[in-house]
């Protein structure tokens, strides 16, 4: 075996020190829930010959040398210090161990990795709940990379159920564009310019909004200091994604304008709902974007290339996107929100404000500072409404040895953010997962409305169509 006083200490990105300071500490949460029992899961074995070689920093921590760098440094790894086996109580009903589950999930999300050890956990949960007959929790400080980087890291450990000799395939997220010659000398300059206004306009918002400019506090926005040390609750509901496709074909939208256009009125119905004045508040949803140009998950090993398309680490930035308000109009008419999601995301495709944050958080982590830019972020977080972020799962089912996976879900935990909404797709089914602040808001109430928006977008779809 390698000494590991002899490894080479891999330095940490910036982002994994933003994330991982004394302004921000952020957690992936995933789940994999299985169609089958687990108990005869060899869970060490597993994790041990499977997970742990698949990047050096799942056993590695983070260490700060003289000159205040902060590196990888790998250690010896005591599994029993990683792996969590709860307890339920004995003989109960399956919605009692869901209930358990859910409340475990929750508490565990928002408890603190030791720092003296590698910066991840992994829970497994041999109890039945109303999703699944068991279900395994991945714990993983998002210093160690991007949801990408982890979820590719967790796919590598999974094989497809029909075939294991054949690759996990995704859906396409690229619409097809019009080739370039085919547009005329204006059209490209109406472009250009078009592009240098909006890029101009979301980057000078972006940052008045990281700073100065917060959103009006409403029932999906405490605004409080000390948020994200308040308990918290984990949920999700599921989605059919060919009636996703039905919506986005009859429309001839994106599938991601239907989804956010269908998170976004459903929120804006619970915010009508519990505060009528909240309905027309100025509130922002802060959309986390992979900035890597790939379609799909690489293999770990290309991940790891040193000039891999797709890189492992934290290849990600941010977007600011308003909420639109709830207008007698928009309430008549549900399908608006979809065509101003639509607008709203062309819009900021023609701008480059997404490149200037990241050149910008650059400089003033080489003038100022990692924590600054840590605090910097913080900022951001707490002063929109809403956490977005978004993967794509494979379109076959997966197994993990010979355990068929019935659904698969994430989050993000540890932000200072009232909610946070995550979505993933898995054969076939869209999963909108829920992070909420436990007793400020009411989640069952939040999902209610984002499936009854849902409902009835799919009907004014279907009428007008």
């Amino acid at each position: 075996m390698e000494n590991l006083n002899e490894v080479q200490e891999e330095p940490v990105s910036p982002m994994g020190q933003y994330f991982n300071s004394s302004a921000l500490c952020i957690y992936i949460i995933g789940v994999l829930e299985f169609e089958v029992p687990i108990d005869d899961l060899q869970t060490f074995t597993l994790i041990k010959d499977v997970f742990l070689p698949i990047n050096p920093r799942f056993s590695s921590i983070m260490v700060q040398d003289k000159d205040g760098a902060k590196r990888w440094k790998q250690v010896e790894v005591n599994l029993k210090d990683h792996v969590q086996f709860p307890k339920f109580p004995k003989g109960k009903t399956v919605e009692s161990y869901d209930k358990f589950f859910h409340d475990y999930l929750s508490s565990m999300a928002m408890e603190q990795l030791p720092q003296s050890r590698p910066l991840w956990e992994i829970h497994v949960i041999s109890y039945p709940s109303k999703d699944a007959s068991g279900s395994i929790i991945f714990k993983l400080h998002h210093a160690l990379g991007d949801g990408y980087s982890l979820v590719g890291a967790l796919l590598s450990c999974l094989q497809r159920s029909d075939d294991p000799s054949l690759p996990l395939s995704f859906p396409s997220l690229r619409p097809s564009k019009p080739q370039a010659s085919t547009k005329s000398f204006w059209r490209r300059f109406s472009w250009m310019f078009s592009s240098a206004i909006n890029t101009a306009s979301d980057f000078g918002w972006s940052v008045l909004k990281s700073s100065i400019m917060s959103d009006d506090k409403t029932p999906i926005r405490s605004g409080d200091e000390g948020t994200e040390f308040r308990p918290i609750s984990i949920s999700s509901m599921d989605f059919s994604i060919d009636h996703i496709k039905n919506i986005k074909s009859r429309l001839g939208v994106t599938i991601n304008d239907v989804i956010t256009g269908m998170v976004f009125y459903g929120t804006r119905l619970y915010m009508e709902d519990m505060d009528l004045k909240s309905k027309t508040a100025d509130s922002t949803a802060l959309v986390l974007l992979n900035t890597r140009n790939i379609e799909g998950y690489q293999t770990i090993n290309d991940m790891l290339h040193s000039k891999a398309k797709g890189p492992w680490g934290n290849k990600i930035s941010f977007l600011h996107v308003p909420i639109p308000k709830l207008n007698q109009n928009r309430m008549s008419n549900p399908i608006d929100f979809i065509w101003d999601s639509h607008n709203i995301i062309k819009r900021k495709k023609q701008s480059l404000a997404v490149a200037l944050t990241g050149t910008l958080l650059d400089m003033e982590s080489k003038f100022r500072g990692q924590e600054a830019v840590a605090k910097h972020l913080r900022g951001t977080v707490m002063n929109s409404s809403a956490v977005i972020s978004s993967l794509v799962g494979p379109t076959q089912q997966m197994s993990l040895a010979n355990h068929a996976v019935k659904g698969l879900y994430f989050t993000l935990a540890g932000g200072p953010e009232s909610l946070a909404i995550s979505v993933m797709s898995y054969v076939g089914v869209l999963r909108i997962t829920l992070k909420t602040e436990k007793d400020f808001i009411d989640e069952e109430k939040l999902k209610a409305c984002i499936q009854s928006a849902f409902q009835m977008i799919l009907k004014a779809t279907t009428a007008n169509s």
